[in-house]
């Protein structure tokens, strides 16, 4: 008996979620038939907003020329001219002038640091190019060639002869990418590391070689 009571309760309930839901979906229905027929309020609104109005006054002869002032910007932003500086300043480097360097104690090799001079120092002229300057190689010949009139110095050429760094030939600077640590050059260099260390596979990703620093 209890069994029955239970069921007859769960179907009328039921029923009355089914009514619920017909009633809603009444309600919407008609909801959505009214804002068609042009009667809602939003439609009204959009009428409102998009009726043209007699009020608004439109502006003949409107100026799009800018008006700002042009010539003090250009003013502003016109690039300075400095003069040259004198020829012995050929070599001239601003953080690594020797005559500067010289003047700072020898503690801790505290003099062969880089030294920018301070603002008050700077120079305001153009170093001058050397004597003979001529435009350097295009790519990618200038990777391993200088012309020697650009940097008329042979001093590396003699100091580090047996390292193959530098050397001279025919009115130009060769740089072999040899080296105390590249005697046979780089490729040679990275098979010979390849060889003690697994560079292949991405395991080491980083290799220092200090050499003889």
């Amino acid at each position: 008996m209890a069994t029955n009571l239970y069921s007859g309760h769960n179907k009328t309930t039921s029923s009355i979620y089914i009514f619920v839901i017909i009633g809603l979906c009444g309600s919407f229905y008609l909801l959505g038939t009214w804002q068609r027929s042009g009667f809602g309020k939003g439609d009204s609104l959009v009428m409102e907003v998009t009726e043209p109005s007699s009020k608004c006054n439109l502006t003949p002869n409107l100026n799009f020329e800018t008006h700002h002032n042009g010539e003090n910007i250009v003013e502003s932003t016109k690039v300075r001219d400095f003069p040259p500086c004198e020829a012995n300043f050929t070599d001239y480097t601003p953080c690594q002038d020797q005559k500067r360097a010289m003047k700072f104690p020898r503690t801790d090799m505290i003099y062969r640091e880089r030294h920018c001079p301070p603002k008050e120092e700077k120079l305001k002229c153009l170093v001058p190019a050397p004597k003979g300057y001529v435009t350097p190689f295009s790519w990618p010949k200038s990777r391993d060639y200088v012309p020697y009139a650009n940097a008329p110095y042979k001093a590396l050429t003699v100091v580090k002869a047996k390292q193959n760094w530098i050397e001279y030939e025919d009115n130009v600077f060769r740089f072999p990418g040899g080296g105390t640590q590249f005697p046979e050059g780089a490729d040679a260099y990275i098979d010979q590391l390849a060889s003690v260390i697994p560079i292949d596979n991405g395991t080491v990703r980083t290799a220092l070689d200090t050499g003889c620093g």
